[in-house]
């Protein structure tokens, strides 16, 4: 209940609670999720271009997997530093530098010419982007307490299937319908036409998201000050706010947290780059017919990320929460390639995608439960860089199992292995991040 001054008092319902959130909620995360639409759009469309760029340029497969694999040497590289500067100069500046800089890298890849422009180009483009999406977890740690925010995360990264749903149809029909047009391939516009919205999102970013909530016009001083006293009654004894880079690296918290979403990340990219390949071979249809039934998968794991995240915000239980989508995300990669009937080898893929890109959300309820201020800056990029170098070796990884066995599911139940060692890692790990040896120091 409010008090007569118009701050809400510590009696206050949840009702007002939820009411206060929801409004936060509903005024950052849709922009936000649109953001990460097109930032997972613009790192991932070299696989359509590559349909176009590798007969004009000969570009060989080697090349091309290493020039999209180089793309998160840079983000890796770049990672930390760039949410440090995001905490230092508030998200309003340092996020639309990022959009706008990884638009214009992007365009320019329009520009390729040969196999040494494109690793130049796909390095920068990591380098560009670096730090925006560790910087929008961290920015959500600045609005929603601890308990409020799985619900959160997962809805931001829903994102993800998203731009599966939307950027394949969208690729293609821009490939396909400007070929030619000003002697240009129809990949070269690809770049330059799908950057375009990062350009305007970017400029936007000033005007729609607030740094901390007491710059927020549109929450009133008892919305602000509720959050404002729920965010520093969240803190456990002993929370870190500041570290140094070195401090993170060598605490084993840390890294154990590090490996844990490495193995997140292998599940995800692993799935997502070969997923268009698993459903041709299931179906054998036209790249239409593939395009089509890859939509499924992807909207089953929207509503499964989105519910998941819910029930780990009501029950307050974070691990096995975690567990199991990985778990799960294991044992369907290990049975799929088994199905022999379209309709169960789909349905198998629909649940492999539901668990292996819902465990990603879920995960970062661990590391923003301890880590508050600079520490949580530097840990949740240094997390963040390390286990978005799977983006780098899983491509690779399922590649060269592959190519050497000649068994697409040995490449799969390898990926399997590495989520259960993942599961693992997290029923092995403190029942308490707040003991983490970076938080104790």
């Amino acid at each position: 209940m409010e008090n007569t001054n118009g701050i809400v008092g510590e009696g206050a319902a949840p009702a007002q609670a939820d009411a206060v959130y929801r409004k936060v909620k509903w005024r950052l995360v849709p922009f936000l999720m649109a953001c990460y639409v097109v930032a997972y759009l613009d790192r991932v469309n070299v696989g359509f271009a590559k349909l176009g760029m590798s007969g004009e340029l000969g570009i060989s497969e080697a090349a091309y997997g290493l020039g999209a694999g180089i793309f998160f040497i840079g983000y890796f590289l770049f990672e930390i530093p760039s949410n440090m500067a995001l905490h230092r100069f508030g998200a309003r500046r340092w996020i639309a530098r990022i959009m706008i800089s990884w638009a214009v890298v992007s365009a320019g890849c329009a520009f390729i010419e040969g196999e040494m422009s494109f690793y130049i180009l796909r390095f920068l483009l990591g380098v560009a982007e670096a730090g925006f999406f560790p910087g929008i977890i961290l920015y959500l740690s600045y609005w929603f307490p601890s308990s409020r925010r799985g619900e959160v995360i997962a809805l931001f990264m829903v994102s993800i299937p998203l731009a599966g749903i939307v950027g394949g149809p969208l690729s293609g029909l821009i490939m396909e319908g400007m070929d030619g047009i000003g002697g240009w391939g129809g990949w070269r516009w690809m770049f330059v036409i799908e950057a375009l919205p990062a350009v305007v999102l970017g400029c936007l970013v000033p005007r729609m998201l607030p740094s901390r909530p007491a710059e927020a016009d549109w929450l009133d001083d008892s919305e602000c000050a509720w959050i404002e006293r729920d965010l520093a009654a969240d803190e456990p004894e002993g929370v870190r706010h500041h570290a140094r880079i070195r401090d993170v690296f060598g605490d084993p918290q840390i890294m154990r947290l590090a490996l844990i979403y490495f193995g997140c990340i292998m599940g995800q990219y692993g799935f997502t780059f070969w997923l268009p390949t698993m459903i041709d071979d299931i179906s054998g249809g036209s790249p239409l017919v593939v395009g089509l039934f890859s939509v499924l998968p992807y909207a089953c794991a929207a509503v499964v990320m989105l519910l998941v995240g819910r029930s780990s915000d009501r029950t307050g239980e974070r691990r096995w929460h975690l567990i199991l989508p990985l778990l799960v995300g294991a044992a369907a990669l290990i049975v799929t390639p088994m199905a022999q009937n379209p309709v169960p080898a789909i349905a198998l893929l629909c649940l492999a995608a539901a668990s292996t890109l819902t465990a990603s959300p879920l995960f970062w309820n661990l590391p923003t439960a301890f880590l508050r201020g600079s520490a949580a800056a530097v840990g949740i990029a240094a997390i963040n860089s390390v286990g978005n170098l799977a983006g780098f070796a899983s491509p690779l990884l399922i590649g060269w199992i592959s190519g050497t066995t000649g068994s697409r599911a040995t490449a799969t139940a390898v990926l399997a292995l590495i989520l259960i060692v993942a599961a693992i890692a997290v029923f092995a790990g403190s029942r308490s991040p707040a003991k983490a040896a970076l938080a104790s120091r």
